[in-house]
């Protein structure tokens, strides 16, 4: 999935506010925490900006439905 400035704006309005669940273009995402959610923005950040990633593995866990 290539990720849009869109789905950076949609992670930062839920850090904003404190959620943990995030729309992200035809998916919806639940993190189990807030330094999850905190290292994906940081992943999808990295991508647009066009650097490579140095971390390590991110989990998801996507709900059906959307």
């Amino acid at each position: 999935m290539a990720w849009t400035q869109s789905d950076l704006d949609a992670i930062n309005a839920a850090i904003a506010i404190g959620a943990k669940r995030v729309r992200f273009q035809t998916h919806e995402v639940e993190y189990h925490s807030m330094t999850e959610l905190l290292k994906a923005r940081d992943l999808i950040k990295a991508e647009i900006d066009g650097e490579t990633s140095s971390g390590g593995p991110i989990f998801t866990e996507y709900c059906g439905g959307y």
